[in-house]
């Protein structure tokens, strides 16, 4: 199944130009929201009634729910979901910020999520998020600082001879505060900061979710551009492939598609996977066609569930961290994830409908399981599960560098996936 140059490289121009204009999961939603909005989904509140409608999306915070009606669709004949995040590790602007030392201001910072530490070290960083602002009502304003205000740096070997032998030991409270301004620490300076950017007077803010985000652009990378480097892969390329899919697929069932914040602390919170997001819109969805509770559970008893989130490729050069007899390839199709102890939600079933929407899409496939002797991550796909007791299925992409301020994958695998969720969709 060989992939053109042209075929390969304008999916991951188009992914990469995504993820560059949604540096938090805030950036995300409003990406998501205006490709939806061009597409004739209608935008709805959670506090209006909803009446019967073929395509629309609601936002809560840093997550987002959209769904689209075939033309002649059956209540009864369930839903196809594609679930996945918006958010990633990062660093997150503590709210009494103002800090520094040796006559450097600095930023406190919380590490948000699995950070790769190290990756964050001497990098130009932005200020990305969302703050809360007082004027008639509470309104939520968007910030996105995309130039160099922030910087980690690293101590001098000079000062840590020993670092390439012993290795590099970062503590979260310490070592990585950036400096962001010359001079000593003076308290309110960075709201005052922010109010200027906005636009706003300071005493108007009252509260923030901002955080660092690295700026170098999204890539291709290779001599042969087989490649694509950026920030956020995971998960937004899931985003963006499962935006894709819902936007142009024909639909039979009732096409749902889930983005969540905060998949990577846990997902319980209010715009979680384990909140009440996703089941609040599917009951609602079903109930504005006149459905009741009883016809949701058989609705849900016929639907599947694709959480889609990134695969470990194998790594060569460590090779050894990886089970031998699953090896996963960068360019080689979507990434069917099992776990035996229930960290994915893939069973039989699953691993089955996946691989025949990627059998209709012409799309190759792999397999992935965890080295029995190392721990295993996980995703939404068992939290959607236990929610809504619909098959879920775990399939991402693979990568290289998971969870570092920069991640890679391979270019062609982005086009794949969204050609795989669109075929689900149709299903």
């Amino acid at each position: 199944m060989a992939t053109s140059a042209s075929e390969r490289t304008s999916p991951a121009l188009e992914l990469g130009a995504f993820i560059d204009r949604s540096p938090s999961p805030y950036h995300a939603v409003a990406s998501v929201a205006e490709l939806l909005g061009a597409a004739g989904f209608e935008q709805m509140d959670e506090a209006d009634a909803w009446g019967p409608g073929d395509a629309g999306f609601v936002c809560r915070g840093g997550s987002l729910v959209a769904w689209r009606r075939g033309a002649d669709a059956d209540p009864l004949d369930g839903f196809r979901i594609v679930g996945a995040h918006t958010d990633s590790p990062n660093l997150r602007i503590k709210p009494q910020p103002d800090t520094g030392a040796a006559g450097v201001s600095q930023l406190g910072v919380e590490v948000y999520g699995g950070v790769l530490l190290n990756s964050w070290l001497d990098r130009d960083l932005g200020i990305s998020g969302r703050v809360a602002v007082a004027g008639d009502g509470l309104e939520a304003r968007l910030l996105n600082v995309s130039e160099p205000v922030l910087r980690v740096p690293q101590l001098a070997i000079h000062l840590h001879r020993e670092i390439n032998d012993s290795g590099l030991k970062l503590n979260r409270q310490t070592h990585m505060a950036p400096l962001w301004m010359d001079g000593g620490s003076t308290e309110g300076a960075f709201a005052s900061w922010v109010a200027e950017r906005l636009g706003i007077d300071a005493a108007a803010i009252r509260g923030w979710d901002l955080m660092a985000h690295d700026l170098t652009p999204a890539s291709l990378l290779g001599a042969d551009s087989a490649f694509l480097a950026a920030p956020r892969i995971d998960n937004l390329a899931s985003c963006y492939a499962g935006t894709l899919a819902i936007t142009s697929a024909p639909v039979g069932r009732t096409a749902v598609l889930c983005l969540f914040d905060h998949e990577e602390v846990g997902s319980v919170s209010r715009s979680g996977a384990g909140g009440s997001l996703l089941p609040a819109v599917v009951e609602r969805l079903h109930t504005a066609n006149g459905g009741d509770r009883s016809d949701l559970q058989r609705a849900l008893a016929v639907s599947a569930c694709i959480s889609a989130d990134g695969a470990h490729a194998t790594h060569p050069n460590y090779v050894d961290r990886h089970e031998p007899d699953h090896q996963v390839a960068l360019n080689g199709g979507p990434v069917i994830k099992r776990n035996a102890n229930e960290r994915y939600a893939t069973d039989a079933m699953g691993q089955a409908i996946a691989e025949e929407a990627c059998r209709e899409a012409d799309v190759p496939f792999q397999l992935f399981v965890n080295r029995t002797d190392l721990a295993c991550g996980s995703t939404i796909g068992p939290v959607t599960a236990a929610q809504l007791g619909v098959t879920t299925v775990d399939m991402g992409i693979a990568q290289l560098s998971m969870h570092s301020a920069r991640e890679l994958c391979g270019a062609s695998d982005p086009g794949r996936l969204t050609a795989a969720l669109t075929a689900f969709y149709r299903s």
